[in-house]
């Protein structure tokens, strides 16, 4: 009271932030705007004294103790007693090694051009005046801890605080240097991605292995996934991320896949990137509802693993093609070769996938493969007929999957609108497939 006054609820926050920075420091604070002691009160008896100054509290056999005390007039009566933490020796950072092995992006964003080049300038002379920060908490602080994004940014990418230093200097000097990416925005208004998780095909051997080792959050997450799936599979997640002969088998590739996309929106929220909605391409959906908070982990796993495991008995009874082309133009290519091939999914204006016997897939590509059409790496006939022989075993292994209404909205790609995330059942997640 004699610091802040009459602070009303605040009260003993005050008193308890008092006492514990008087612990930190080791000093017992003075009382503020006392002449005397007051004569009500016979201070030659006991132990307790009004300090008119400050005095060192010194560290004695155990632990500083303090109390503060909460008395108001409506009857508020507490006592609440601190004691100082153990002490612990902390290593020092110098002695824990690089933070990360992998690259950082700084990133930046100004006015105009021209103030975008000085910023970069004055963030160059920031970080080389304090050589004891890391490029990744620099890399931290510019992307979780400023709101404002202007329309002109900038984005430095290296692997250490050399190169992203040489890299600010050239902005700023009007050169050109390798891991700059600038752009624009229409609007200089605070605005959040989109989520989207890719299904299968985008997998590669070694993925999210670096990811594992230099980012904690990531790691957090992946054993999160691991714990999930457990209960569905006989192979351990971060073992199959390696071998090539694995991930080549559906069940293992989609959980695989499904958890580096989960762990991947995981660590982009811990460094502050919240999306404004998600979506997902056939197996995404699944990382999508986890992401959205419709799906649990757990039922997340569910999906992804006993659908893929049911997928595994059609393995090598077709394949899939991308083609860069559109609906129509696909759908007379693909007549000469009546129901051995068919469109599977729609992506994009000029992006289709077609999907059928392998024997099929493979004349398509070699009829078409000028014109830009290459196998995904599937060995069955997704979002086809094909893969109705399995929706008799996904009904009954899909049915106590528990989907609730999610924080994120959920674009469904499988219905093109904005759904309930509560609706994703397991006759979804076939429909999903099929």
């Amino acid at each position: 009271k004699s610091n802040i006054g009459h602070t009303q609820a605040a009260a003993g926050v005050a008193g308890v932030i008092k006492m514990v920075q008087a612990m930190r420091h080791g000093m017992l604070p003075q009382t503020l705007h006392v002449d005397a002691p007051s004569s009500h009160v016979d201070w030659s008896t006991g132990a307790a004294e009004l300090l008119s100054t400050a005095r060192e509290w010194p560290a004695g056999s155990g632990p500083r103790r303090a109390g503060v005390s909460g008395f108001g007039i409506s009857g508020t009566n507490v006592h609440v007693i601190l004691e100082q933490p153990a002490h612990e020796e902390l290593e020092p950072v110098s002695e824990l090694g690089p933070v990360s092995a992998g690259s950082v992006a700084w990133v930046v964003s100004a006015r105009s051009g021209a103030a975008l080049a000085g910023q970069a300038g004055r963030l160059a002379e920031f970080v080389a005046a304090r050589p004891e920060v890391a490029a990744k908490d620099v890399a931290f602080s510019l992307a979780a801890a400023r709101t404002t994004g202007f329309a002109h940014r900038l984005a430095v990418i290296g692997q250490d605080r050399e190169q992203l230093l040489e890299s600010l200097g050239a902005v700023a000097a009007g050169q050109e240097a390798p891991g700059v990416v600038t752009g624009s925005v229409g609007s200089a208004s605070v605005s959040r991605p989109v989520f989207v998780f890719a299904g299968q095909g985008a997998q590669w051997v070694g993925m999210g292995l670096q990811l594992w080792d230099d980012e904690p959050v990531f790691a957090a997450v992946m054993e999160r996934c691991a714990a999930a799936l457990e209960p569905f599979v006989v192979w351990q997640l971060r073992d199959v991320l390696g071998d090539a002969e694995l991930l080549a088998r559906v069940d293992v590739v989609q959980p695989a896949s499904w958890a580096v996309a989960v762990s991947l929106a995981g660590l982009w929220r811990a460094y502050g990137v919240e999306p404004a909605a998600v979506a997902g391409h056939s197996q995404g959906e699944i990382a999508a509802a986890c992401v959205s908070g419709g799906l649990s982990l757990e039922d997340g796993a569910r999906v992804v693993a006993l659908r893929s495991r049911a997928l595994a008995g059609l393995a090598g009874t077709g394949g899939m093609v991308s083609v860069p082309a559109g609906l129509d133009e696909v759908g007379e290519w693909i007549s000469r070769w009546g129901e051995d091939l068919s469109v599977a999914a729609v992506n994009g204006p000029r992006q289709v996938a077609v999907a059928g016997a392998a024997s099929a897939c493979a004349e398509f590509v070699d009829a078409y493969g000028d014109r830009g059409a290459r196998r995904i790496a599937v060995d069955y006939a997704s979002h086809t007929a094909h893969v109705e022989a399995v929706q008799d075993r996904l009904d009954e292994d899909l049915a106590g999957v528990s989907p609730v209404s999610g924080s994120v909205p959920f674009y469904s790609t499988l219905e093109a609108r904005v759904l309930d995330t509560a609706e994703l059942g397991g006759g979804y997640w076939y429909r999903n497939l099929r």
